[in-house]
């Protein structure tokens, strides 16, 4: 594998450890839900670069799907929370 294929890898890797941690310790929902849209869309780029890697062009297929169902379940996430959800301002 290529230097630069490394290197990002293991930046995305290190901002994916720093959003699991945001997600957990986040002080009110709604940080929660930025902290696991971050985590989704950082798994997307994970994924995209694994392709790249590997040349396996249907990882792509895979990474656009995973993208779409984050973004659906953020979307879900703001209905509930602007219909009056739990809040822990």
């Amino acid at each position: 594998m290529s230097p630069v294929i490394l290197v990002s890898l293991a930046v995305m890797v290190l901002a994916l450890c720093l959003a699991f941690v945001r997600l957990f310790r986040g002080p009110s929902l709604p940080d929660r839900v930025v902290a696991l849209e971050l985590f989704s869309s950082i798994l997307v780029g994970i994924i995209g670069v694994v392709a790249i890697a590997t040349d396996v062009p249907s990882l792509l297929d895979v990474a656009i799907v995973m993208a779409l169902m984050a973004f659906m379940a953020t979307i879900g996430f703001a209905r509930f929370l602007e219909r009056g959800g739990p809040r822990d301002d």
